[in-house]
This record gives C-alpha cells, structure tokens and sequence, in this order.
C-alpha cells in the first residue's frame, strides 16, 4: 500500500471555450457608474463604441497636438491640468484641438473633479458621437478605481457545467452528469449551513491570471432546481446566509458512478488537477453509490484541501509513517 516515489500529478482539462466579453461604453457605464460616481454630461450618444483596453488615458500630450504613440483604444480621463491647459487656449484654437481628439477612434470622455465640459466642446462630441461623463473623485483614484475595474471587465471566463458552493472558505465546484444528484448534494451541504454561489451551471472569471472566481448567471442566481420539487429560492427558505454573489474556486469535485470508476486511489497520493482559463484547480473524483452520504464526502474533501493548504497533508503524512514502518521491520 506505501508507494517509495512520488505522487502522481494527473491534469484534466475543461473541454470549455473560453471567452474575452466585448466592453462597450454602454456596458461600462451601466456597470461602473455608481461606484465610479458617473454622472452623463451632455447627450446619450456613442455608447455602442468599444472600449478596446482595459486601462485609462489622460490626453493632455494629445490636446497640444502630439498624438505619437495616442492610445485611442482607451477610456480619456480629463483632469485637472488638461482642464486648466483647455482654458488657457483661445476659443478657435481649444476648439480646433479638441475637434482632433474626437476625431480618433476614442470610447468615451470622463471629466474628474467634478469638472464641467464648455457647451462648445460638448458640441464637439455630440456631432462625433462621443459620449461625454463627469466624475467628482480625484483624477488618479478614479484612474485606479476605473483600471481595476475595467481588469474585471476584460477577464476571460468560461461556463462550467456545476454547482459551486461555499464551505468553510473552501470554494467547490461539483461537477457530474446529468442526474448524478449535484442538486441534492449541494441541497444537503445548505442544510448543513454552508452556502451557495450557483447551481447546475456556474461562470469562472481568470483574475490577471492567478486565480478564478466563480459566480451564477443573473437569472439562475440564488436559485436552485431539486427533482420532484422544482426551483426554490435557497435566500427565502434558509435565509441569507445561506447565498454567496461570487467565490474563488479552489476544489473541483466531480461525482462519477461507482461503476464508471476505473481505479480509486485508496489513499489519496496521487493527486490529480482540473484546468480551468489555464489555470491548475485541485481535482478529485467521488464515486456515487447508493447510501454514500455525498454531501459528507464533499465536506470532507473540503476540509482536507483546507488542511492541504495550510502545508498537512494526510495522506503524505501516512505514507511516511508506513514507510517507516517497513524500514525498522527490515
């Protein structure tokens, strides 16, 4: 039963297309505006452009005719020094400038500090169908609070077909065939008061390529679909508690028939990883049999991926002590 190498490292890749979502001003603006303190200056015009970079440029080079290197695919921020740079030009020359700007292929404009575009600058994107925004945060937090969340916007996600819940911190996304029991086993660990984050299928984001975060689609979530009863409401029946908007992934369990499972790794050495967006989740396969308790077995696969990320692992552990064991006999 000891085994003198190392362990087995097995990846499973997910046969998902990932996907970059196309970011739009509109799309921007509906998401951000709150927390961004977005306000629309001027008309509702050039919200179909594209917002090709998920950064921010100030075009204070660009007003004073130098548009080498311009980075045109991004959000323009106005602050206070190309405010202030604007004013000082006369009105046929701050004009002029500013006709060249919106005539590149630019998103959107967004005045900081609260600042006020001149009715005759306003004309200008009107007619160039640049939509205009006005902000009262800081020039510098609003470029970092908009950066971020432009980050979120570009990540790439996928769509897995699994329930992800929450238990002790440990985010677990199950996965199976269809009428394996996902619903049932996610049902049980609510019971057992921890909480979900989707149910049957679960949207994965890749954060700047270090870890994913899984949430439900709007329509399915907080909701979960149980044979013979229908779709229940997890927040109405077990209380708030018992949902959660996102969570980082950090498990993958997949529940497979008894019958379909070609070996089971008695003692848990060989570990085995699921990709996901390019990135290694832990991986580990249950078999499904009946009066197996599932919903036990997957806390308990949760809590051993906690211990395991804190540096104990049991099954290390055993396989040392057995081996030691072998050697005093000799």
């Amino acid at each position: 039963m000891a085994q003198q190498s190392g362990t087995q490292t097995i990846t499973l890749t997910s046969d998902q297309q990932k996907s970059v979502p196309v970011v739009t001003v509109e799309s921007f603006y509906n998401s951000h505006a709150e927390k961004l303190h977005m306000k629309l200056e001027g008309p509702r015009v050039g919200f179909h452009r594209k917002i090709r970079e998920p950064t921010i440029n100030r075009p204070g080079l660009a007003l004073s005719g130098f548009y080498t290197y311009f980075a045109e695919k991004r959000v323009q921020v106005l602050g206070a020094a190309e405010h202030s740079y604007l004013k000082s030009l006369t009105p046929k020359v701050r004009i002029g400038r500013f006709r060249k700007l919106c005539e590149r292929k630019i998103p959107c404009l967004v005045m900081s500090r609260g600042f006020h575009l001149a009715e005759e600058l306003l004309a200008v994107t009107e007619k160039a169908q640049i939509a205009v925004f006005r902000t009262p945060m800081i020039t510098m937090n609003f470029i970092n609070a908009a950066t971020i969340a432009l980050e979120v916007d570009f990540s790439p996600t996928v769509t897995e077909f699994g329930s992800m819940v929450d238990i002790l911190g440990v985010g677990v996304l199950i996965r199976g065939a269809s009428g394996i029991g996902k619903s049932e086993c996610v049902l049980g660990l609510i019971e057992r008061g921890y909480s979900l984050v989707a149910d049957d299928v679960t949207r994965i984001t890749s954060l700047e390529g270090r870890e994913l975060m899984a949430t439900a689609p709007e329509l399915t979530r907080n909701h979960i679909e149980v044979r013979g009863i229908g779709i229940i409401n997890v927040a109405s029946v077990f209380g708030i508690g018992s949902i959660r908007i996102e969570k980082r992934l950090d498990l993958v369990v997949t529940m497979k028939d008894w019958q379909e499972v070609e070996a089971v790794d008695r003692i848990g050495l060989d570990r085995e990883f699921y990709e996901i967006l390019g990135l290694q989740v832990p991986h580990v396969t249950i078999p499904v049999r009946p009066g197996r308790d599932m919903a036990r077995l997957i806390e308990v696969a949760a809590m051993d991926q906690k211990l395991k990320g804190l540096g104990q692992n049991s099954a290390l552990e055993f396989n040392t002590k057995l081996l030691n064991l072998m050697e005093h006999k000799d």
